[in-house]
């Protein structure tokens, strides 16, 4: 009989405990929500709420995204190292792929009038029809000495006006940190020729941030077509900085590095959502971000 009233006590010791641990675990999982970091985004997009495409391991390192005429049926990417041009439906685990190239430090690419043009860090560019991707091997052009020497990482085409924008991550005209230069490439009949330059004050970036000595590295580019703005991404920086369309530093919003592992990819599609990719690293796999256009 004792020995009965013992166990019964042990049993009700046993689950009041367990109530306990249960309640315990339940209000930190929702202290963690309610202390859970807001992100801010920019007007018509939400940074908490990504639809979210991982990659496979042949694009862990993704580096540049790009669309055909804004149709987001195929989104066209490369990644640092190989020169391969990858496509897909995203969502489709099915990615295909042809070579341009030789391995190289590839940083980004854009697709203007049905040709891809694909960015090198060190400023030299490759072309080829978009038509060419069925082969397994693709015969592009190189374009030498087109632009100064040092690193670039962004590449935007403006189909209106048949113009490359290439954007400097550390360029030698830029040593004084004062201002990222950009230059405007004019294409015609096969041929790419100087069509001007630009920059970006980093003045107006310190004075947003309210940091002194700031050192702004560009990694991607892209122009948002309804609000005539840039979107200039800095993975270094974890920093989306957007301009008027005369470069004019306007808003700037800090990418939490949980969400942007590594961003170096951005594209608009012709619904106005906005894609963001980031590369992987040892823990994580590279992916794509979608925000979808919320018309707020």
């Amino acid at each position: 009989m004792l020995r009965s009233i013992h166990l019964k006590q042990w049993i009700m010791k046993l689950r009041y405990t367990i109530i306990i641990c249960y309640l315990s675990i339940v209000i930190t999982s929702i202290t963690a929500c309610a202390q859970k970091k807001v992100l801010p985004s920019p007007a018509n997009y939400d940074f908490n709420a990504p639809e979210k495409f991982t990659m496979t391991e042949s694009l862990q390192e993704i580096s540049g995204i790009a669309f055909n005429n804004l149709k987001n049926d195929t989104i066209y990417a490369i990644q640092d190292e190989e020169g391969k041009l990858f496509y897909w439906q995203l969502g489709s685990r099915r990615i295909s792929s042809a070579k341009f190239g030789k391995h190289g430090d590839y940083e980004d690419l854009a697709i203007l009038n049905s040709v891809v043009f694909v960015l090198r860090s060190d400023g030299t560019l490759y072309s080829f029809p978009l038509s060419a991707k069925s082969a397994s091997s693709i015969n592009s052009k190189e374009w030498l000495n087109l632009l100064p020497k040092g690193e670039y990482e962004g590449l935007y085409a403006d189909a209106k006006q048949n113009n490359l924008y290439v954007l400097c991550k550390k360029c030698v005209d830029d040593k004084s940190s004062k201002e990222v230069s950009g230059y405007v490439l004019k294409a015609s009949n096969d041929s790419l020729t100087n069509a001007g330059q630009f920059a970006i004050d980093v003045k107006q970036i310190q004075a947003l941030t309210q940091k002194k000595n700031v050192k702004f590295h560009p990694s991607a580019l892209t122009f948002n077509l309804r609000t005539n703005e840039w979107f200039v991404l800095s993975a270094s920086n974890k920093m989306l900085v957007i301009t008027d369309e005369s470069w004019k530093v306007k808003q700037i919003f800090d990418l939490d590095p949980t969400t942007f592992l590594q961003p170096e990819g951005i594209a608009f599609d012709s619904e106005d959502n906005l894609y963001i990719s980031s590369e992987g690293d040892d823990l994580k796999n590279g992916n794509v971000l979608k925000f979808k256009f919320l018309n707020k």
